[in-house]
């Protein structure tokens, strides 16, 4: 048939299917749509089809739409194909309908019926296709985070020990080098693991002690000091900062600000961290020199896979998009708030958290 035709184009998916593959479910979806055209629907229900809103029936099986979307997601076709496909299907449809006898005026409440049902089954291939392919994507980064993480560590440590050895000065420099490049690119893959859990729903672990973040947060810019030398970081603490809260996860919170903020700060000017106490929270604030964010800029910042301009950053745009997001997150799981404010030239990210951490349903405490 002429939809078959069509699918052979779709390269390279197409190249190595059967024509059965190629038609899987063509006989079924039409089954369907004579079934759609066949029963009684108000002028409402006719609407809301033709938009992809049709009755969801509990514990149906699933249709032919949506199972022929899965197999084309596993099959290697992308969501503009499976489209393609659809439309196909309505354009040979409409035409052997009109050659096998012209249509006349009587005709158009059917045809209009004809193309709300296809509607109605493009938006249920289009709804799971998507969820195929968010699953795929979820179980590759998982995947790739969990089986990079022992080689880096083995180069991490490896490099580390070194560092301990007297050696010449060049083969330090090296080695101080593959430190630093290890320990971002471990950053970047606990970011991932946890954007990769929060999209599964399986919340961040979170693991509650008592902290003093006036010790934490000095060693964790120590440690990026060394990292990077040609930077300046100032801490100031004011009051009592100790509380209940997971200390790796609030490193994590820092070791992401300092990263944003020495991405698009301005170079040579410092960053400087600054950790209040009050009654019942705790504000960690990190401030930078650097252009102005937009307002509308800031709205999406802490969503996942979103980066300020490049130009606005002078060592161009770093990372994977997801240092804030992880931010947010980590604070949400916290109980608290983070909020960005950016004016005459700085701009504050600051994190207010509840002095003991109260677990919410929405995160995974252990």
């Amino acid at each position: 048939m002429e939809w078959e035709a069509f699918a052979k184009t779709l390269y390279p998916a197409a190249t190595s299917m059967t024509p059965r593959a190629l038609r899987d479910h063509a006989e079924k979806i039409l089954q369907a749509v004579m079934e759609d055209l066949e029963s009684e629907q108000t002028p409402r229900e006719q609407s809301q089809k033709s938009k992809g809103r049709a009755p969801v029936v509990p514990e149906a099986a699933e249709t032919a739409a949506e199972t022929h979307a899965v197999l084309r997601a596993q099959s290697g076709l992308d969501i503009n194909q499976l489209a393609a496909e659809y439309r196909a299907l309505r354009a040979s449809v409409l035409r052997l309908w009109d050659k096998s006898a012209p249509m006349e005026r009587e005709d158009f409440p059917d045809v209009i019926r004809f193309n709300e049902a296809i509607d109605q089954a493009l938006a249920e291939s289009i709804k799971f296709f998507a969820m195929q392919v968010e699953q795929s994507r979820n179980l590759l980064l998982g995947t790739l985070g969990h089986d990079m993480r022992n080689p880096l560590n083995a180069i991490v440590m490896t490099a580390s020990n070194l560092a301990t050895v007297r050696v010449g000065e060049d083969l330090s420099e090296a080695v101080a080098i593959l430190v630093r490049s290890g320990a971002s690119i471990k950053a970047l893959l606990d970011d991932l693991v946890d954007f990769n859990r929060t999209r599964l729903g399986l919340g961040l672990n979170i693991t509650p002690q008592g902290i003093d973040l006036r010790k934490l947060f000095t060693d964790e810019i120590s440690q990026h000091r060394a990292t990077h030398p040609d930077c300046r970081l100032e801490l100031a603490v004011d009051g009592d900062v100790t509380g209940n809260w997971d200390g790796t996860r609030l490193q994590q919170i820092l070791r992401n600000l300092l990263s944003n903020a020495l991405a698009y700060g301005t170079a040579g000017e410092p960053v400087r961290v600054t950790v209040r106490g009050d009654e019942e929270v705790v504000r960690i604030a990190v401030a930078s020199h650097g252009p102005v964010i937009d307002p509308a800029t800031a709205d999406y910042l802490f969503e996942p896979l979103q980066r300020g301009p490049a130009a606005q950053s002078p060592r161009g745009r770093e990372g994977l998009g997801l240092g804030l997001y992880i931010v947010r997150e980590i604070t949400r799981a916290h109980g608290g708030t983070v909020e960005v404010q950016s004016d005459s030239g700085e701009t504050v990210f600051a994190v207010c958290l509840p002095r003991n951490l109260e677990p919410t349903s929405d995160y995974m405490h252990r």
